[in-house]
């Protein structure tokens, strides 16, 4: 009998790094059932928490990011990066994977260095259309990269690149109710438009800022707004809220943890830009108005937004104007049924479908190779 293929994923930090990570590990395991998986993560970073909950073993590692506005800082850095690399070394000399699989963060950088140089075979996920500093500097190392966006050649050799999407959160693909059941579950009327605001985990002041200074439009409108505020701001925002007068169509929470509900109840949805996100509106089809970061690195929300909207597949407001038009902009638009549709069907014609699996095919080719070089 021959022994289960290995495989080392790594990377995280956030979510639009976690999930696609998840979703990659949850394909191998459908098509390789005994596959035995290990993730390398970062020390203190959400991956730890949320890898283990996903039914996964974790590694961590102590590295960190550099400093740009302290450079003192970065011997600190430095030496957790060098720690890092020998950590790596002993994980993989311990677990010898056939193959390993990097999707961006502090920890996919030591630990697929040290796969590469130990002649393990690796792939990179890169979900932005504006690649980061740790996958371009593997892209020469690896043997596969796997991007979700055209024209990355840019960053990456072309030979190794195949567009294949982001994948997504497995759960959000399988919700089988429908609008209604869905709108009447989160407390909301399905009668009425529904507008989803949403900033991520932790919130996007931005967003909220922009709710908040437009009370007397969301009161007088005939709609719905579900709006996430993330658990960072939530408290304040409360506090706000409960010296106005109540506003009984808006519907406040922290953290929506049936996003698949969420999704479907809403008419349209207002969000940040994150690839991960974009992955779902588009093969969700939602109507998207993006709002990107201006917060990240290499500014690149604005690039992952402006490759739907220069394809009219999203609606583009900069974080500089939200406070002034954004509500605005949502209350037309969700009222505009013919816009709505027209954004549906063109967000759908950018959806990469089967990526998880697609990704996990090519994995899992790249480890059987490798296994049977050790026989």
């Amino acid at each position: 009998m021959s022994q289960p293929l290995r495989f080392i994923i790594s990377g995280g930090g956030t979510g639009g790094h976690i999930f696609p990570a998840i979703s990659i590990a949850n394909a191998i395991k459908a098509l390789e059932p005994d596959a035995k998986i290990l993730f390398v993560g970062a020390e203190g970073r959400m991956e730890m928490q949320r890898v283990p909950a996903a039914g996964y073993e974790i590694k961590g590692l102590p590295v960190s990011g550099f400093d740009r506005k302290h450079l003192l800082r970065n011997i600190a850095v430095l030496w957790r990066l060098w720690k890092s690399q020998r950590m790596a070394r002993r994980i993989i000399r311990d677990f010898a994977p056939h193959a390993a699989v990097g999707v961006g963060g502090y920890a996919s950088g030591p630990t697929l260095n040290q796969c590469a140089g130990m002649g393990i075979p690796c792939l990179i996920q890169e979900q932005n259309s504006f690649a980061g500093v740790t996958n371009k500097l593997l892209s020469k190392k690896v043997q596969r990269i796997c991007v979700a966006y055209d024209g990355m050649e840019r960053f990456f050799p072309a030979d190794k690149i195949e567009n294949l999407g982001n994948p997504v959160r497995q759960a959000l693909l399988n919700y089988d109710k429908t609008h209604d059941e869905a709108a009447t579950g989160l407390g909301l009327n399905p009668a009425k438009p529904i507008i989803l605001i949403v900033g991520g985990s932790l919130g996007a002041r931005t967003l909220n800022e922009s709710v908040l200074q437009h009370l007397e439009k969301v009161r007088q409108s005939d709609v719905e707004i579900l709006w996430q505020t993330g658990k960072y701001y939530h408290d304040e925002i409360k506090a706000r809220l409960a010296k106005e007068a109540p506003v009984p169509n808006l519907h406040v929470t922290d953290f929506i943890s049936d996003m698949g509900a969420a999704y479907k109840a809403a008419d349209l949805v207002v969000s940040r830009a994150g690839a991960g996100s974009i992955s779902e509106f588009c093969l969700l089809a939602k109507p998207v108005i993006l709002v990107p970061s201006p917060n990240v690195a290499e500014n690149h929300q604005y690039h992952n937004a402006m490759a739907l909207v220069k394809k009219d597949a999203a609606i583009y407001v900069p974080d500089a104007d939200a406070c002034n038009i954004l509500l605005d902009t949502a209350l037309q638009t969700v009222a505009d049924k013919e816009k709505l549709s027209s954004l549906s069907q063109n967000i759908l014609q950018l959806a990469k479908h089967r990526s998880a699996e697609e990704i996990a095919v090519r994995v899992i080719e790249m480890a059987k190779k490798q296994a049977q070089k050790g026989k």
